[in-house]
Protein backbone atom coordinates (compact mmCIF):
# COMPACT_ATOMS: atom_id res chain seq x y z
CA UNK A 1 0.00 0.00 0.00
CA UNK A 2 2.90 2.23 0.72
CA UNK A 3 4.35 1.61 -2.37
CA UNK A 4 1.04 2.87 -4.08
CA UNK A 5 0.96 5.83 -2.55
CA UNK A 6 -1.84 5.25 0.13
CA UNK A 7 -1.21 7.33 3.37
CA UNK A 8 -2.63 5.03 5.96
CA UNK A 9 -3.65 1.15 6.49
CA UNK A 10 -6.17 0.29 7.97
CA UNK A 11 -7.20 -3.10 9.44
CA UNK A 12 -10.59 -4.72 11.68
CA UNK A 13 -10.18 -5.43 15.29
CA UNK A 14 -12.80 -7.88 17.01
CA UNK A 15 -13.30 -9.40 20.22
CA UNK A 16 -15.97 -11.86 18.49
CA UNK A 17 -17.58 -12.92 22.07
CA UNK A 18 -18.37 -8.84 22.70
CA UNK A 19 -19.41 -8.31 19.12
CA UNK A 20 -21.45 -11.23 18.97
CA UNK A 21 -23.55 -13.77 21.06
CA UNK A 22 -23.28 -17.20 21.70
CA UNK A 23 -25.96 -18.54 19.38
CA UNK A 24 -24.75 -15.94 16.58
CA UNK A 25 -21.64 -17.42 16.82
CA UNK A 26 -22.71 -21.21 16.64
CA UNK A 27 -24.81 -20.32 14.00
CA UNK A 28 -24.17 -22.60 10.94
CA UNK A 29 -22.03 -21.18 8.44
CA UNK A 30 -22.07 -22.94 4.69
CA UNK A 31 -21.53 -20.17 3.28
CA UNK A 32 -18.60 -20.68 -0.22
CA UNK A 33 -16.55 -17.92 1.61
CA UNK A 34 -16.90 -20.26 4.76
CA UNK A 35 -13.68 -20.77 6.79
CA UNK A 36 -15.30 -23.06 9.40
CA UNK A 37 -18.48 -25.10 10.36
CA UNK A 38 -20.41 -22.29 12.46
CA UNK A 39 -19.76 -18.60 11.90
CA UNK A 40 -17.61 -18.11 14.99
CA UNK A 41 -15.34 -20.72 13.76
CA UNK A 42 -15.06 -18.72 10.21
CA UNK A 43 -14.77 -15.26 12.08
CA UNK A 44 -11.90 -16.88 14.90
CA UNK A 45 -10.32 -18.49 11.60
CA UNK A 46 -9.63 -14.60 10.17
CA UNK A 47 -9.49 -12.66 13.29
CA UNK A 48 -5.43 -11.57 13.37
CA UNK A 49 -4.26 -12.40 17.37
CA UNK A 50 -2.32 -9.11 19.42
CA UNK A 51 0.84 -10.31 18.86
CA UNK A 52 -0.05 -10.04 15.54
CA UNK A 53 -1.65 -6.42 15.61
CA UNK A 54 1.21 -5.53 16.73
CA UNK A 55 3.42 -6.79 14.46
CA UNK A 56 1.48 -5.27 11.67
CA UNK A 57 2.07 -2.31 13.15
CA UNK A 58 5.68 -2.43 13.54
CA UNK A 59 6.21 -3.03 9.77
CA UNK A 60 4.03 0.08 9.26
CA UNK A 61 6.24 1.84 10.64
CA UNK A 62 9.83 0.23 9.11
CA UNK A 63 8.40 0.97 5.40
CA UNK A 64 6.71 4.57 6.17
CA UNK A 65 3.06 4.26 5.94
CA UNK A 66 0.44 4.81 9.43
CA UNK A 67 -1.32 1.97 10.84
CA UNK A 68 -4.57 1.65 12.55
CA UNK A 69 -7.93 -0.51 12.77
CA UNK A 70 -11.81 -0.07 13.28
CA UNK A 71 -12.83 -1.55 16.60
CA UNK A 72 -15.94 -3.63 16.03
CA UNK A 73 -17.15 -3.84 19.39
CA UNK A 74 -17.10 -1.71 22.65
CA UNK A 75 -14.22 -3.28 24.12
CA UNK A 76 -11.60 -3.41 20.95
CA UNK A 77 -10.96 0.87 21.15
CA UNK A 78 -9.17 0.86 24.06
CA UNK A 79 -6.68 -2.19 22.80
CA UNK A 80 -6.02 0.31 19.96
CA UNK A 81 -5.13 3.63 22.05
CA UNK A 82 -1.86 2.81 20.47
CA UNK A 83 -2.98 3.89 16.97
CA UNK A 84 -2.76 7.33 15.55
CA UNK A 85 -6.95 7.29 14.96
CA UNK A 86 -9.34 5.43 15.42
CA UNK A 87 -12.34 4.48 13.17
CA UNK A 88 -15.91 3.50 15.10
CA UNK A 89 -17.43 0.60 13.17
CA UNK A 90 -20.79 -0.87 13.37
CA UNK A 91 -24.34 -0.13 14.35
CA UNK A 92 -26.08 -0.61 17.99
CA UNK A 93 -21.48 -0.08 19.57
CA UNK A 94 -21.32 3.02 17.37
CA UNK A 95 -22.24 5.27 19.98
CA UNK A 96 -20.74 3.36 23.14
CA UNK A 97 -17.63 3.18 21.12
CA UNK A 98 -17.83 6.71 20.34
CA UNK A 99 -18.03 7.75 24.19
CA UNK A 100 -15.23 5.41 25.10
CA UNK A 101 -13.18 6.86 22.45
CA UNK A 102 -14.28 10.68 22.34
CA UNK A 103 -12.22 11.57 25.39
CA UNK A 104 -9.03 10.20 24.39
CA UNK A 105 -8.66 13.19 22.07
CA UNK A 106 -7.37 10.76 19.30
CA UNK A 107 -8.79 11.92 15.83
CA UNK A 108 -12.09 10.12 14.96
CA UNK A 109 -12.95 8.72 11.58
CA UNK A 110 -16.97 7.80 11.56
CA UNK A 111 -18.41 5.85 9.02
CA UNK A 112 -22.04 6.10 8.25
CA UNK A 113 -22.96 2.60 6.72
CA UNK A 114 -26.59 1.04 7.38
CA UNK A 115 -27.20 4.53 9.36
CA UNK A 116 -29.55 7.29 9.11
CA UNK A 117 -29.46 11.07 8.91
CA UNK A 118 -30.80 11.49 12.21
CA UNK A 119 -29.10 8.76 13.84
CA UNK A 120 -25.71 11.06 12.43
CA UNK A 121 -27.07 13.79 13.47
CA UNK A 122 -27.23 12.14 16.98
CA UNK A 123 -23.31 11.06 16.70
CA UNK A 124 -22.45 14.37 15.87
CA UNK A 125 -24.16 15.96 18.91
CA UNK A 126 -22.50 13.15 21.13
CA UNK A 127 -18.61 13.66 19.56
CA UNK A 128 -18.45 16.99 19.47
CA UNK A 129 -18.34 18.25 22.91
CA UNK A 130 -16.13 15.31 23.91
CA UNK A 131 -14.41 15.56 20.57
CA UNK A 132 -13.78 18.36 17.95
CA UNK A 133 -10.92 16.22 16.14
CA UNK A 134 -13.34 14.19 14.00
CA UNK A 135 -15.10 13.40 10.25
CA UNK A 136 -17.86 11.18 8.91
CA UNK A 137 -17.50 9.44 5.55
CA UNK A 138 -20.21 8.48 3.76
CA UNK A 139 -20.64 4.78 3.17
CA UNK A 140 -22.99 1.98 1.88
CA UNK A 141 -22.46 -1.38 3.62
CA UNK A 142 -22.75 -3.71 0.37
CA UNK A 143 -20.27 -5.82 -1.09
CA UNK A 144 -20.03 -5.14 -4.18
CA UNK A 145 -21.68 -1.77 -4.13
CA UNK A 146 -24.02 -1.10 -7.58
CA UNK A 147 -23.41 2.55 -8.28
CA UNK A 148 -27.25 3.60 -7.66
CA UNK A 149 -26.61 2.80 -3.97
CA UNK A 150 -23.65 4.93 -4.02
CA UNK A 151 -25.46 8.44 -3.21
CA UNK A 152 -22.26 10.86 -3.09
CA UNK A 153 -25.09 13.65 -2.75
CA UNK A 154 -24.81 12.51 0.95
CA UNK A 155 -21.45 14.03 0.83
CA UNK A 156 -22.52 17.54 0.01
CA UNK A 157 -25.35 17.34 2.63
CA UNK A 158 -22.74 16.51 5.40
CA UNK A 159 -20.84 19.40 4.19
CA UNK A 160 -24.28 21.30 4.69
CA UNK A 161 -24.86 19.86 7.94
CA UNK A 162 -21.39 19.47 9.98
CA UNK A 163 -19.37 22.56 8.22
CA UNK A 164 -16.57 21.91 10.72
CA UNK A 165 -15.51 18.94 10.26
CA UNK A 166 -14.01 16.89 7.25
CA UNK A 167 -16.17 14.55 5.13
CA UNK A 168 -14.86 11.42 3.13
CA UNK A 169 -15.97 8.69 1.63
CA UNK A 170 -15.55 4.55 2.40
CA UNK A 171 -16.21 2.86 -0.87
CA UNK A 172 -17.15 -0.60 -1.54
CA UNK A 173 -17.47 -0.24 -5.42
CA UNK A 174 -15.96 -1.65 -8.07
CA UNK A 175 -13.22 0.06 -9.74
CA UNK A 176 -12.06 4.13 -8.74
CA UNK A 177 -14.23 6.27 -10.47
CA UNK A 178 -16.76 6.90 -7.91
CA UNK A 179 -13.98 7.19 -5.31
CA UNK A 180 -12.33 9.78 -7.64
CA UNK A 181 -15.46 11.70 -8.10
CA UNK A 182 -15.83 11.41 -4.27
CA UNK A 183 -13.18 13.69 -4.15
CA UNK A 184 -14.11 15.67 -6.66
CA UNK A 185 -17.28 16.44 -4.74
CA UNK A 186 -15.10 17.57 -1.68
CA UNK A 187 -14.34 13.96 0.47
CA UNK A 188 -11.27 14.85 2.20
CA UNK A 189 -10.67 11.11 3.75
CA UNK A 190 -10.99 8.36 1.27
CA UNK A 191 -11.00 4.76 2.10
CA UNK A 192 -10.98 1.25 0.29
CA UNK A 193 -10.59 -2.51 0.68
CA UNK A 194 -7.42 -3.69 -0.80
CA UNK A 195 -6.52 -7.43 -1.96
CA UNK A 196 -4.10 -9.20 -3.34
CA UNK A 197 -6.63 -11.21 -5.80
CA UNK A 198 -9.48 -10.51 -6.13
CA UNK A 199 -10.82 -14.40 -7.18
CA UNK A 200 -9.51 -15.25 -3.47
CA UNK A 201 -12.25 -16.90 -1.08
CA UNK A 202 -14.25 -14.09 0.72
CA UNK A 203 -16.98 -11.85 0.24
CA UNK A 204 -14.77 -8.65 0.34
CA UNK A 205 -12.27 -9.52 -2.00
CA UNK A 206 -14.89 -8.88 -5.67
CA UNK A 207 -14.92 -5.50 -4.00
CA UNK A 208 -11.46 -4.29 -3.13
CA UNK A 209 -9.08 -2.83 -5.36
CA UNK A 210 -5.92 -4.83 -6.54
CA UNK A 211 -2.50 -2.63 -5.96
CA UNK A 212 -2.48 -1.78 -9.59
CA UNK A 213 -5.66 -0.27 -8.86
CA UNK A 214 -5.23 1.30 -5.96
CA UNK A 215 -1.77 2.69 -7.73
CA UNK A 216 -4.28 4.23 -10.39
CA UNK A 217 -7.02 5.35 -7.71
CA UNK A 218 -4.11 7.74 -5.80
CA UNK A 219 -2.60 9.11 -9.27
CA UNK A 220 -6.15 10.19 -10.23
CA UNK A 221 -7.21 11.53 -6.87
CA UNK A 222 -3.62 13.80 -6.63
CA UNK A 223 -4.52 14.98 -10.42
CA UNK A 224 -7.87 15.86 -8.96
CA UNK A 225 -6.97 17.54 -6.25
CA UNK A 226 -4.35 19.79 -8.52
CA UNK A 227 -7.67 20.61 -10.55
CA UNK A 228 -9.79 21.71 -7.42
CA UNK A 229 -7.76 24.74 -7.64
CA UNK A 230 -9.50 27.90 -6.63
CA UNK A 231 -12.80 29.52 -7.01
CA UNK A 232 -12.02 32.17 -7.79
CA UNK A 233 -12.58 33.14 -11.70
CA UNK A 234 -10.02 35.32 -13.55
CA UNK A 235 -7.71 35.34 -16.51
CA UNK A 236 -5.07 33.31 -15.73
CA UNK A 237 -1.00 33.55 -16.80
CA UNK A 238 -1.64 30.24 -19.06
CA UNK A 239 -4.14 31.89 -20.94
CA UNK A 240 -2.69 34.63 -21.82
CA UNK A 241 -1.10 33.56 -25.26
CA UNK A 242 -4.87 31.96 -26.48
CA UNK A 243 -5.88 35.22 -24.90
CA UNK A 244 -3.57 37.21 -26.98
CA UNK A 245 -4.61 34.81 -29.94
CA UNK A 246 -8.48 34.91 -29.75
CA UNK A 247 -9.56 36.97 -27.20
CA UNK A 248 -12.55 39.04 -28.78
CA UNK A 249 -13.12 43.11 -28.63
CA UNK A 250 -15.71 45.29 -29.22
CA UNK A 251 -15.46 46.34 -33.14
CA UNK A 252 -17.57 48.49 -35.81
CA UNK A 253 -20.52 46.73 -37.27
CA UNK A 254 -20.84 49.45 -39.66
CA UNK A 255 -18.86 52.62 -40.66
CA UNK A 256 -19.23 55.47 -37.57
CA UNK A 257 -18.56 58.91 -38.75
CA UNK A 258 -16.70 61.04 -35.85
CA UNK A 259 -19.05 62.60 -33.65
CA UNK A 260 -21.88 59.52 -33.62
CA UNK A 261 -23.70 58.91 -30.40
CA UNK A 262 -23.18 54.93 -30.35
CA UNK A 263 -25.72 52.80 -30.24
CA UNK A 264 -26.03 48.52 -29.51
CA UNK A 265 -26.77 47.84 -33.98
CA UNK A 266 -23.35 49.84 -34.51
CA UNK A 267 -21.09 47.23 -32.86
CA UNK A 268 -20.72 43.65 -32.83
CA UNK A 269 -17.80 41.35 -30.76
CA UNK A 270 -14.62 39.80 -32.75
CA UNK A 271 -11.01 38.33 -32.46
CA UNK A 272 -10.03 41.78 -32.91
CA UNK A 273 -6.44 43.72 -34.27
CA UNK A 274 -5.00 45.60 -32.42
CA UNK A 275 -6.84 44.49 -29.18
CA UNK A 276 -9.92 47.26 -27.87
CA UNK A 277 -12.69 46.99 -25.47
CA UNK A 278 -13.65 43.40 -24.27
CA UNK A 279 -16.70 42.02 -25.16
CA UNK A 280 -18.40 43.16 -21.64
CA UNK A 281 -18.22 46.67 -22.50
CA UNK A 282 -20.23 46.86 -25.13
CA UNK A 283 -23.53 47.76 -23.67
CA UNK A 284 -21.67 50.66 -21.73
CA UNK A 285 -20.59 51.90 -24.86
CA UNK A 286 -23.85 52.73 -25.85
CA UNK A 287 -24.66 56.34 -25.91
CA UNK A 288 -21.17 57.08 -25.72
CA UNK A 289 -19.72 59.81 -28.47
CA UNK A 290 -16.71 58.88 -30.63
CA UNK A 291 -14.44 61.42 -31.23
CA UNK A 292 -12.90 60.16 -34.71
CA UNK A 293 -14.80 57.95 -37.63
CA UNK A 294 -14.48 54.90 -37.07
CA UNK A 295 -14.33 52.43 -40.05
CA UNK A 296 -16.67 49.11 -40.61
CA UNK A 297 -14.93 46.22 -39.03
CA UNK A 298 -12.11 48.24 -37.05
CA UNK A 299 -11.57 47.65 -33.25
CA UNK A 300 -13.19 50.43 -30.97
CA UNK A 301 -10.45 51.70 -28.97
CA UNK A 302 -10.47 53.85 -25.60
CA UNK A 303 -9.11 57.03 -27.38
CA UNK A 304 -11.69 56.99 -29.88
CA UNK A 305 -14.51 57.49 -27.05
CA UNK A 306 -15.65 60.33 -25.52
CA UNK A 307 -15.08 60.62 -21.49
CA UNK A 308 -15.59 56.55 -21.54
CA UNK A 309 -12.63 56.21 -19.20
CA UNK A 310 -12.61 52.16 -19.38
CA UNK A 311 -9.33 50.64 -19.35
CA UNK A 312 -8.90 48.34 -22.35
CA UNK A 313 -7.79 44.23 -20.76
CA UNK A 314 -5.64 42.46 -22.33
Amino acid sequence: MQECGADCAKFQKSELEYKFNRKALERPYTSKHSWGKTYGEHKRHLEFSHAQYRELQKFAEEVGIFFTASGMDEVSPPLLCHVPFSKPQGQQVKVMMVLALGPSGRPMVISSGMQSMDTMKQVYQIVKPLNPNFCFLQCTSAYPLQPEDVNLRVISEYQKLFPDIPIGYSGHETGIAISVAAVALGAKVLERHITLDKTWKGSDHSASLEPGELAELVRSVRLVEKALGSPTKQLLPCEMACNEKLGKSVVAKVKIPEGTVLTLDMLTVKVGEPKGYPPEDIFSLVGKKVLVTIEEDDTIMEESVENHGKKIKS
